[in-house]
């Protein structure tokens, strides 16, 4: 079994910084992309940032500058550092990844965390 569990949500004003982090754990062979989507209320999810194991990086248009994504391969780790924050980046905040488990090498799965919230009050 493959549990992603996150960490570092909360209040914070803005202008203010979060880092928000994600572990993955269980029966893992190999990770490959991991990110983190956002749905805000009322909204449909949305990509904020992924990360290739290789380390290439992709943004959404209204995170770049501000926020970084960074992953430890070995800690099997995702992390987001989110900077300047704005009243629009309030949301639910959830980790990604695309895992291969031990149980099944020939067909990797998408596995999601609980989702932590993010506040940011102007």
């Amino acid at each position: 079994q493959v549990q992603l569990v996150e960490s570092g949500g909360g209040l914070v004003q803005a202008g203010g910084s979060l880092r928000l982090s994600c572990l993955a754990s269980g029966s893992i062979f190999r990770i490959n992309a991991m990110g983190w989507y956002r749905q805000a209320s009322g909204k449909q999810r949305e990509l904020v940032a992924d990360i290739t194991s290789g380390g290439a990086t992709n943004y959404a248009d209204s995170v770049k500058g501000r926020f970084t994504i960074s992953r430890d391969n070995f800690k099997n780790t995702v992390s987001l550092q989110m900077n300047s924050l704005k009243p629009e980046d309030t949301a639910v905040y959830s980790c990604n990844a695309e895992i291969v488990a031990t149980t099944n090498l020939l067909r990797p799965r998408d596995y999601w965390g609980q989702g932590t919230q993010v506040t940011v009050s102007s």
